[in-house]
This record gives C-alpha cells, sequence and structure tokens, in this order.
C-alpha cells in the first residue's frame, strides 16, 4: 500500500527526520529506527539538501508536538529548508485535529523563507488508517507560505466526526504547481473547492478520490471547471488514483477538453475492470495525444489489456500490478482500491 512505509525522498530530496524524545514504552523509533548520526550531521549543516521529517509519536508521545517544533528551529537553520513532511502531531484519540501542527507553522512562516514543498500529514496506516486522519482547513497555511510550489494532503478527516475534517478553499496562489490530496474516499465538497481554487501555475493535480464508504462522492460535477481545462490552463499532470469507479470516469474523460493539454493521465490504484477498458479502447482517439496513461493495479483480463495497447501505440501505457477480485465460496467477487479505509 502507498500509505504502508515512509518515503525516503520529497521533491527531489533525500528524507532526514528530526530526532523525538523516546519514551520508556519505546516510541515511535523500536522498530523504526531514524537515519544515522552521520546523515542527520551532515543535513544540520546544509539543511537545504534534505527533505526534514517531522513527528513526534503517537503511542505514549514522550514530547508535545510544539515543544518538539521549538526544538527543531532552534537546532536547523530553517531559513534555509526548502522541504518539509509533516507526520504524526501526537496522540490521535486525545489531540484535536491537525490544528496543532498547522498553527506552529503559520506561527513561524517567516522562519522558513526557502520552504518550496511540504507533505502535510505523511502517517501510516499502521500509525492511524488513512480515512480517521483528523484534518482541518488547510487554506490559511497555504497562504503563509506564497512561495509554495508542491503540497502533499493526507487524509480528509474521521466521516464519524463532527469536526477534523479538511478545508481546501484556497486563495489565489501564483507559486503552487502541484498538488496531491492522498485519501480513502475525497468528498465532493473539497474537489469543489479545489476546482475554485485560482491556481494559475498548477501543473500537476493529483486526486485520491477513494470510496463511497469513505466520503468519496466526488463526481465530474465537482471537477466540472478541471475537466474542462478553465480552472488550470497549465495543467499537464491529471491523476484522478484510487478510484472505485474508475469505468464510469473513462466515458467522461474522452469528451473533456481538459484531456487535449495533458501530457499524462494517472487512473492508477482504482478498480478498472473490462468494462472500462472496453471503453477506453472505443474511445482511443480522444486518449491518442498523451505522452503516458498509467491504469497500473487494474482489474482488466489479458484480451482487454492488449486491445488498449493495441489502440494506443504512440502512448506509453503502464498495464503492470495486474489484480484478481476476491471471491469468499464462490459468490459474488469484490473489488477494491488500493487505498480505502
Amino acid at each position: 500500500m502507498p500509505n504502508s512505509h515512509h518515503i525516503t525522498e520529497f521533491a527531489g530530496l533525500p528524507v532526514v527526520e528530526f530526532p523525538a524524545v523516546e519514551t520508556e514504552e519505546g516510541g515511535i523509533y523500536s522498530e523504526d529506527p531514524p537515519q544515522s548520526p552521520e546523515a542527520l550531521t551532515a543535513a544540520v549543516a546544509d539543511p537545504g539538501s534534505v527533505a526534514w521529517r517531522l513527528r513526534v509519536s503517537s503511542v505514549y508521545p514522550a514530547e508535545d508536538f510544539r515543544d518538539y517544533f521549538a526544538r527543531f528551529l532552534a537546532a536547523v537553520d530553517t531559513g534555509r529548508v526548502r522541504a518539509l513532511i509533516v507526520g504524526g502531531w501526537g496522540d490521535f484519540e486525545e489531540e484535536p485535529p491537525s490544528t496543532v501542527p498547522r498553527d506552529a507553522l503559520i506561527a513561524d512562516a517567516d522562519a522558513f523563507p526557502e520552504l518550496r514543498a511540504l507533505f502535510f500529514g505523511e502517517i501510516l496506516q499502521e500509525e492511524y488508517e488513512i480515512s480517521w486522519i483528523h484534518q482541518t482547513d488547510l487554506a490559511p497555511l497555504v497562504a503563509a507560505f506564497p512561495l509554495l510550489e508542491e503540497l502533499t494532503v493526507r487524509g480528509t478527516g474521521d466521516p464519524y466526526l463532527g469536526d477534523g475534517k479538511l478545508e481546501l478553499a484556497l486563495a489565489e496562489h501564483t507559486g503552487l504547481r502541484t498538488l496531491v490530496l492522498q485519501t480513502g474516499g475525497l468528498p465532493g465538497q473539497v474537489s469543489r473547492e479545489i476546482a475554485a481554487s485560482p491556481l494559475p501555475s498548477l501543473e500537476n493535480l493529483e486526486l485520491w478520490l477513494g470510496v463511497e464508504n469513505y466520503r468519496g462522492d466526488t463526481t465530474p460535477d465537482d471537477l466540472a471547471r478541471v475537466l474542462s481545462g478553465e480552472a488550470f490552463p497549465e495543467l499537464r499532470y491529471l491523476g484522478l488514483r484510487n478510484a472505485e469507479g474508475v469505468d464510469e470516469w473513462i466515458p467522461v474523460l474522452a469528451k473533456a477538453p481538459v484531456l487535449a493539454s495533458l501530457d499524462v493521465l494517472d487512473l492508477s490504484l482504482g478498480i478498472l475492470t473490462d468494462k472500462g477498458g472496453q471503453a477506453l479502447v472505443e474511445s482511443a482517439s480522444a486518449f491518442a495525444g498523451l505522452r503516458r496513461l498509467d491504469l497500473h493495479h487494474h482489474y482488466l483480463s489479458e484480451g482487454v489489456q492488449a486491445r488498449i495497447r493495441a489502440a494506443l501505440p504512440g502512448v506509453e501505457v503502464d498495464l503492470s500490478e495486474h489484480r484478481e477480485p476476491y471471491t469468499h465460496g464462490g459468490g459474488e467477487p469484490y473489488y477494491y482500491t488500493a487505498v480505502a479505509e
């Protein structure tokens, strides 16, 4: 699963973690030690050469995130930091939503004049399910960093919580070029906020649509301004990933004006069956201008895979990671996205 391990590179930089205080119970490093002391020393000497991961334990945290963040500010020349990864900010059952790290970053935004890339919520499945991650309104965070070029957010909020839900109605931001939302279910409300946000420089938009059981109710209507090409005229990569309804998106995309300007269309990690594959073959001319079509993690038969390749000879098509539906006792087959709960 994409959320089963920590990333080792972000924004083209190797990841180094600023160590948190450990607890007697073991904490976050008992089975997942950070980098070597030598790597940390080198990173402190050249803070812009790495992407810094910030996180405290979600189990028996020995240090409040605010205190931890203050130590980071004191120990590292953050004026040279170019990339940050924010992981866990404490006990997820006790702490409020991600207002804690959000507000800490906003309060000290002036300490990060070179920040260009931010991953907010790099929390693994073993720490907290992606659909449970308590998010908040991140528009003020983005506004605090007008030179930010890349933003990745994981989680949109627990569907059973009255608060702790992601909001992303951004004010005009001329710097942002890449926006990624990793979710087990993307609410239509969030999709509409993104589509309405004035991001004139946006080139890469990656949305994990997820499943309906986890608030994944985004429809083509919610992304109408994106699909028409009106929202982001510079868009070259569009990812509608981890979607349970890929079959239904194929005919919509075939008629979408934005397709003509894309280099890459990414429909990976979702539930694509022969129904959607055949629709892709029948409308292949609409997709022929792509440089790359990513369909990995799919449920296509070998015959339909062959027809897709034949219909798109000039397109690099990724058909790796074929999946088989799950059946129990010969009953109804079940299909799964790569990430849901």
